[in-house]
């Protein structure tokens, strides 16, 4: 059984005076009904699970509203008391039949001593469709992506797993395991949090295995484009899909995906990967300030793809190209090394938190200068960047600091921990923190 820390989220919710519905929003085969199998094993509940892609017919009764009865008509089905104490009913497939989601609120409000978890592969579709009253309020959201690096890590070394911590990796005498812990990262490149790729690289330690994963992964996401698009629009969904994995973290220009589609019909696509989750977009902001949401611009973004593995499979990059680069080649690939770090800072806030993420771009005609991430730091701008080489290189996050009159940032690259103040001119300084790139899901 592979471990999540969604699980904790999950302990932690069902364990709430104030408990309410729990709905979980991911993509395809980030593990989300497994989630909610394991944690009702692991808890000895009792999983009552029901799929509404097989059973639309549950939609004349989830349009009544009435919990009791839902309950009663799914007991049939099951053959037992979905109300019993000790158990959780799970609704999967949710979006199948959106009746279902409105009513989650009446369970809320009439059944509130029933544990109700639901979860769909296409989900953000049907909550984007207005066409019903959404539970605004009387629902909690658990955002699932991929496994991260230290989850990872637990799967296939969990010695190593245990002694990743940002109090041993940021000791003053070194982390001691840091050679062993790039290698390790260097696999998670190849491998990826897709829960299948992970646990068929457990068992059988064959990467062949985990290509074929990934493929039969990447064919599925395709083969769903029919379910939301058709003809024309299907072919060129499939050619946009075929050119994500060279754009991330790259301005998006439509262009870069076609050539021969008008402006708008990309922009469309786009929109619907991202519903799929299939890309996350990682939004320009002026960062003067926080919110950093309140200078954003949506209209200028870079993609990143679902997983770091997928991509380096859809990229035709394997473990033996991943191995051939040195640790420095590693971060200078630049989009390898970025889609790492920013897939996990797009959770950094915790599975209820949406995921969300922005950079900084400055453009012109010969100053043009990017900062690869930027988080809000308590009432702080904190600039991140994912680079190799020295301090004084980093023209852009320097040029950052010094317009916005910052006093501190952050570098990921492939070496050891380290923290020093910078010179910026005669007068001011900034502190840079440096950390390897496996300690991002621990920032």
């Amino acid at each position: 059984m592979l471990k999540r820390k969604a699980n904790d989220t999950m302990a932690r919710w069902i364990a709430s005076p104030h408990r309410k519905p729990l709905l979980l929003r991911g993509a395809r085969q980030v593990g989300k009904s497994t989630l909610v199998r394991n944690f009702a094993s692991s808890q000895a509940f009792m999983l009552n699970e029901v799929n509404l892609e097989r059973h639309r017919e549950l939609k004349e009764v989830f349009a009544t509203m009435n919990p009791k009865a839902i309950c009663e008509r799914i007991g049939a089905i099951l053959g037992r008391d979905v109300r019993a104490p000790g158990a959780i009913l799970f609704l999967d497939e949710i979006q199948a039949v959106p009746e279902a989601i409105a009513a989650l609120r009446y369970f809320y409000e009439e059944m509130a001593e029933l544990p109700v978890v639901a979860a769909g592969s296409l989900l953000e579709f049907a909550l984007a469709d207005h066409s019903f009253s959404m539970p605004v309020g009387r629902i909690e959201y658990l955002h699932l992506g991929p496994m991260d690096f230290i989850e990872f890590a637990q799967a296939v070394n969990p010695y190593l797993a245990s002694l990743l911590s940002i109090e041993a990796i940021c000791a003053e005498d070194g982390f001691a395991a840091h050679q062993e812990a790039m290698k390790l990262l260097r696999t998670f490149l190849a491998v990826g949090g897709m829960p299948e790729s992970v646990l068929r690289y457990t068992e059988s330690g064959s990467m062949a295995e985990v290509s074929l994963v990934h493929e039969q992964i990447l064919s599925t996401y395709v083969d769903d484009f029919a379910k939301y698009a058709s003809g024309r629009d299907l072919a060129h969904m499939q050619s946009i899909f075929s050119r994500l994995g060279v754009n991330v973290a790259r301005k998006v220009k439509y262009v870069n995906f076609s050539r021969e589609m008008r402006s708008r019909e990309v922009k469309d696509i786009l929109d619907m990967f991202l519903k799929a989750r299939l890309i996350s977009k990682v939004a320009h902001t002026d960062a003067n300030g926080v919110p950093l949401g309140a200078e954003e611009d949506a209209n200028v973004w870079k993609p990143l793809f679902l997983d770091v593995g997928l991509m380096n499979h859809a990229n035709g990059i394997g473990v033996r190209e991943l191995e051939s680069l040195d640790d420095i080649a590693l971060v200078g690939e630049g989009a390898i090394a970025e889609q790492f770090v920013g897939q996990h800072l797009l959770y950094r806030e915790g599975p209820s938190i949406r995921p969300h993420l922005n950079y900084w771009l400055r453009e012109g005609a010969s100053n043009n200068a990017e900062v690869d991430f930027v988080l809000a730091d308590s009432f702080t701008v904190l600039p991140i960047e994912v680079k190799a080489g020295k301090a004084g290189s980093l023209r852009a996050l320097r040029q950052m600091l010094a317009e916005k009159k910052l006093k501190r940032a952050i570098r990921f690259d492939a070496g050891k921990f380290s923290r020093q103040d910078v010179r910026l001119t005669p007068d001011t300084s900034y502190e840079l923190i440096t950390y390897p790139l496996y300690a991002a899901p621990l920032l």
